[in-house]
């Protein structure tokens, strides 16, 4: 099995495709930015993550929840009392 890793790939029409190849299989992934940029026009970039498409605030949402601390330390879970 090969390491996981995006890929970049620049058509000669000027779009710009990042992709992922998972077991032999492509898919359009990025969690740096937009995945499609068509004919380099920024504008109607394309937000994939593993060959599903989502729109740029859906998937601000997948990248705010990948950094930062984990889900079960919220300070809602402190401010529920925890502690007894």
């Amino acid at each position: 099995m090969k390491e996981a890793g995006t890929q970049r790939l620049k058509t000669a029409d000027g779009t710009i495709v990042h992709y992922i190849d998972i077991n032999g299989v492509n898919k359009v992934h990025n969690w740096d930015g937009a995945a499609l940029i068509p004919q380099g026009n920024k504008r109607q970039a394309e937000y994939y993550l593993f060959g599903i498409k989502y729109t740029k605030d859906k998937w601000l949402e997948f990248k705010k929840d990948v950094n930062g601390i984990p889900w079960y330390k919220t300070a809602a879970g402190k401010a529920a009392g925890a502690r007894v």
